[in-house]
């Protein structure tokens, strides 16, 4: 793995597992993301505020994956939730030249906005409004070729 950036936060120790780690990975979550919101380009990165099993439905987004994919069911994700705590570095970051920043057209007519902390593989992906505004959607380890050879193209074709 690549050398961390100066200003990155280590991954959150996730052995051994328990109810507690993920409730310590909610109160991160909390501090950096409700009680003290993060900024893109000036705009408070915002979320839906519904809640699943008692916490904000984002955060299960930032820390669960489908497994098996489209099956519906959500399981922890280990490697999204050792690197929760970068995903506020990363935005707190953004000019930093570890991280690529840029806004893609998605075929339905969305703009997202990708940060990818490209030698880390780790991926934050917000919706981009007409008014400047973010909306957080997920974030993720990138651990399949396949997904970095996409986001590779989302970067190349990307909004100028």
């Amino acid at each position: 793995m690549s050398s961390h950036p100066h200003w990155l936060p280590p991954l959150w120790p996730m052995s051994p597992w328990s109810e507690e780690v993920m409730e310590a990975l909610y109160a991160l979550f909390r501090r950096d993301f409700i009680d003290n919101p993060a900024l893109y380009q000036g705009y408070r990165v915002w979320f839906f505020p519904e809640l699943d099993r008692g916490k904000e439905l984002i955060f299960w987004h930032l820390v669960e994956r489908e497994d098996p994919p489209r099956s519906g069911n959500r399981l922890p994700d280990f490697r999204r939730c050792e690197r929760l705590p970068w995903a506020r570095a990363m935005l707190d970051n953004v000019g930093a030249p570890e991280v690529k920043a840029w806004d893609y057209e998605e075929g339905d007519g969305d703009v997202r906005t990708y940060l990818w902390l490209e030698a880390l593989d780790y991926v934050i992906v917000m919706k981009r409004y007409p008014d400047g505004q973010r909306r957080l959607i997920t974030a993720y380890w990138v651990d399949y070729e396949s997904k970095r050879r996409t986001l590779r193209k989302k970067w190349q074709r990307r909004l100028r």
